[in-house]
């Protein structure tokens, strides 16, 4: 056989050949075929695997084609960096299976829409009762301040001592109740025409002198109008003769009294 003859293929090697040719080509196209299926369901989760991620696998797309450009056949996906194959495949899996793709860091640092802080509202002070008016201990027995006779004076008008104080103010002048009690009147030469007004601790309030009352008996509140000022029963001139006197006992001089119970009638 001629040397020429000899170094030529002979048909079968050909076809052999040309088999594998074609298997290599098949091979090839599948691989290029799962490399393409790979990007088409990586590429969706740019934005769970970020700009970096989605950069390399761009950077490895354009290395493939220019492998097989040259006609190098590219790397199979198991032969790909662990690291990179890992992460594709679980992208691709999260992806198949519905899972929400992982939020980047730069998501994160995005507020949430309608989640910013608002002022926490101001409780509105609710209104408050006026507080009652605190009730006095005791009121004047008359409208007018001012004093004639006090109490433990000597004269002439009086067998003893005066026993009580003296407000010397117009007849007709209405007279008042200075606490809360119960009332009784009579008839009196010296005193006149008087009234006395019993308080709940059973100290009594002498009112003489009157000309006419406004209440005979029965019970009255601090404040009442119960009598009007005169000049009857020993008198010199219009003028409220008060006394004080406490249970069972002989007559006080009102005017401590009256300042021990917060009023001052001076």
């Amino acid at each position: 056989m001629a040397p020429d003859a000899a170094a030529r293929p002979t048909r079968a090697e050909l076809r052999l050949a040309a088999r594998e040719q074609s298997r290599a080509q098949r091979r090839g196209a599948a691989k290029a075929a799962t490399r393409t299926a790979l990007l088409r369901v990586a590429l969706p989760s740019v934005a769970a695997l970020g700009v970096a991620a989605a950069a390399a696998v761009s950077v490895q797309g354009e290395a493939d084609q220019r492998a097989q450009a040259a006609g190098r056949v590219p790397l199979s996906a198991a032969d790909e960096a662990p690291d990179t194959a890992a992460a594709h495949a679980a992208a691709a899996q999260a992806i198949a299976a519905g899972a929400p793709a992982q939020a980047s860091r730069g998501d994160a640092r995005q507020p949430l829409a309608g989640a910013q802080p608002t002022e926490a509202p101001v409780a509105q002070p609710t209104a408050q009762p006026a507080p009652e008016p605190v009730k006095p201990k005791v009121v004047m027995p008359v409208a007018q301040h001012g004093l004639g006779e006090l109490f433990g004076e000597a004269g002439t008008h009086w067998a003893n001592r005066h026993t009580g104080i003296d407000f010397p103010v117009d007849g007709g002048s209405e007279v008042y109740a200075v606490t809360d009690g119960t009332l009784r009147t009579q008839w009196n030469p010296f005193y006149g025409y008087m009234t006395i007004l019993k308080m709940p601790d059973g100290t009594e309030a002498w009112y003489c002198h009157l000309r006419a009352y406004k209440v005979r008996k029965g019970p009255v509140k601090q404040g009442d109008v119960i009598a009007f000022v005169g000049t009857s029963g020993n008198s010199t001139g219009p003028h409220l003769h008060f006394e004080i006197r406490p249970q069972d006992s002989k007559p006080i001089d009102p005017l401590p009294w009256f300042l021990a119970n917060g009023l001052d009638p001076r």
